[in-house]
């Protein structure tokens, strides 16, 4: 990973969370806005520099002094100081965003320590996840906006309510009490959860899997399951849900980096270590009365594990299981799914069918999988034009490399598979 650029991405995803999370220590959750800014600022300073300079034996250093120094810059021109610039100018320069963070109280590792504070039970929960997404696992608005199937505009306004309102309540970066963290668990799920999805299906860039975001998503998630607070059945699930996704990594990926649809995947590529750990966490996901979107969601992703040839896949559970998800949680994209299923238990117009019952809405009209999806059944049907219209409208709306090779070759070839392709 020796390109700067590269390399700066990297830590832009896998280490703004845990500088950002040193920083709010130092400068106080009420300026979590200031400590987004100097991060990604310092971002580009690294991206400048080392394209010139080199890249330093210490990135994660550099990147976290950067941000520090432009903290103290910022605090130094505001014309009341405060007692964030003593406390930020005591840190110690060689202190690195690498270094785990351990304390007395109740959790010792800084980045989830700011995620329970950004899910603080004062918030309203849409504000938490988009905070949250923005402030420790860098996201962009517009990222999170895909994420959360909404506006850029209205991701905006969360995020700012929900900084005003940290700053009006004062808040602390303190380990918040256990009946505290009981009452945020949800929020943290839910962020967690979101980190790992979008690191599982990227919108734009060359890759389509960001493994560094999958993989802090796990170690959170681990993390949680490790702490009493965390120990619960809901908890568990997601592991398992990240666990049976993480298997099929690597065989979703051709050598020359194009997308291998489910149907096509080579399952002896699977990694069966991370099946079999998923199966423990299922396990364990069972005790108690609580059903989540995780435990369904884990079945979804079990029921693909365990057929031993696509053709063996289990459709007819996979759909009760969709059913099931969207009595808990309603989402378009449950239906988008659930219709998929349903043209494979009864055909492509079943399909087609059943995402006509349901008109989806402008927001979901701008997600490419529903028009990849729609073209996929109408050319089962023989509808060619409708296709092609179809995937040349999810074309327009997505800068995913992968995902754009994969439509010019359904375009250019005029030859996909019989099947609509599983968005797993």
């Amino acid at each position: 990973m020796s390109e700067p650029r590269t390399l700066v991405e990297h830590f832009f995803r896998h280490e703004s969370g845990r500088v950002s999370a040193l920083l709010t220590r130092s400068l106080g959750v009420r300026r979590l806005e200031l400590v987004e800014d100097v991060v990604q600022a310092a971002l580009v300073q690294a991206l400048e520099t080392w394209s010139w300079r080199g890249v330093p034996e210490d990135p994660a250093g550099w990147l976290y002094r950067a941000a520090r120094n432009l903290a103290i810059d910022a605090l130094r021109r505001e014309r009341t100081h405060t007692q964030a610039l003593p406390r930020l100018a005591e840190a110690t320069p060689a202190e690195s965003p690498l270094i785990e963070a351990h304390f007395a109280d109740e959790i010792g590792d800084e980045p989830l320590r700011l995620l329970f504070v950004c899910c603080h039970e004062a918030v309203p929960a849409e504000s938490r996840v988009a905070l949250a997404l923005r402030s420790l696992c860098g996201f962009s608005t517009a990222e999170i906006a895909r994420a959360l199937l909404t506006t850029e505009a209205n991701i905006q306004k969360r995020i700012e309510r929900a900084r005003e309102r940290l700053r009006t309540l004062d808040v602390e970066f303190d380990t918040p009490d256990l009946g505290q963290l009981h009452a945020r668990r949800e929020g943290v799920l839910a962020v967690v959860y979101l980190l790992f999805t979008q690191g599982c299906h990227v919108t734009h860039g060359d890759s389509p899997i960001r493994r560094e975001l999958c993989d802090e998503a796990r170690r959170l998630a681990r993390l949680l399951a490790a702490h009493p607070a965390g120990d619960v059945p809901a908890v568990h699930a997601l592991l398992a849900l990240m666990c049976f996704h993480s298997a099929r990594f690597d065989a979703r990926l051709s050598l020359d980096g194009a997308m291998v649809l489910l149907e096509e995947q080579d399952r002896s590529t699977w990694n069966w270590n991370d099946v079999r750990e998923g199966m423990e966490w299922l396990a364990r996901s069972a005790a108690g009365e609580t059903l989540t979107r995780y435990h369904v969601e884990a079945g979804i992703a079990w029921e693909h594990c365990r057929a031993s040839a696509f053709a063996d896949t289990d459709w007819q559970r996979i759909a009760e299981y969709y059913d099931m998800l969207e009595r808990i949680v309603p989402s378009p994209l449950n239906r988008l799914n659930r219709a998929v299923a349903e043209a494979y238990l009864h055909g492509p117009q079943a399909g087609l069918d059943r995402l006509a019952a349901t008109p989806p809405t402008d927001t979901l009209l701008r997600y490419p999988a529903w028009h990849i999806v729609v073209g996929e059944l109408h050319f089962r049907l023989g509808k060619r034009s409708d296709a092609e219209r179809a995937w040349r409208e999810a074309l327009d709306l997505t800068s995913a490399r992968a995902e754009r090779e994969y439509l010019i070759r359904r375009l250019a070839l005029g030859k996909c598979s019989e099947n609509p392709a599983p968005r797993e």
